[in-house]
């Protein structure tokens, strides 16, 4: 297992229609969490962009949920982070 981080940035213009599909994106980062996929996410407290620390098997697998979150199709941001990383004091 690898655990990787992502920066999101909102498209700030598409703030609505975000805040319309957030419950269906929070649902699945939920299920993420159950599954022990997901580690941490929130969203930055100016509302810009959110930070994500997931815990798969490798890159392909991170995309493959990415491309399954409520955002992704609403194209509400973009990706301005995807890198491994490698925490010298976990999160957990």
């Amino acid at each position: 297992m690898a655990q990787y981080v992502v920066q999101l940035r909102f498209d700030l213009a598409e703030t609505d229609r975000r805040m319309d599909v957030r419950p269906a994106h929070r649902d699945y980062l939920t299920e993420l969490k159950a599954a022990g996929k997901l580690v941490a996410a929130g969203p930055f407290a100016d509302q810009t962009g959110a930070l994500l620390v997931y815990d798969v098997a490798d890159e392909t697998e991170l995309r493959e949920i990415l491309a399954k979150d409520p955002y992704t199709p609403a194209n509400v941001y973009e990706i301005a982070t995807l890198a491994e990383w490698q925490p010298l004091f976990p999160l957990s």
